[in-house]
C-alpha cells in the first residue's frame, strides 16, 4: 500500500484548488501522477499568459 503524500494541509489545499480536484483525491494520488498534473497545469498557465501578450 502506498503512503499518503508528505505535504502540508495548506499545500494540499492549494493543489486541489489549482488542479480543480477534491482534496481527498490529491492526498491519495501517486506522487508521479501529481507531478505530471502540476506540469500540465503550469504549461497551460504559461501558454495562457503568452496568448495574452
Amino acid at each position: 500500500m502506498m503512503r499518503p503524500l508528505q505535504i502540508s494541509a495548506e499545500t494540499a489545499q492549494k493543489l486541489a484548488k489549482s488542479l480543480n480536484m477534491p482534496l481527498e483525491q490529491i492526498m491519495h494520488m501517486p506522487q508521479h501522477i501529481l507531478l505530471a498534473k502540476l506540469a500540465e497545469a503550469e504549461a497551460a498557465e504559461k501558454k495562457e499568459q503568452e496568448e495574452k501578450q
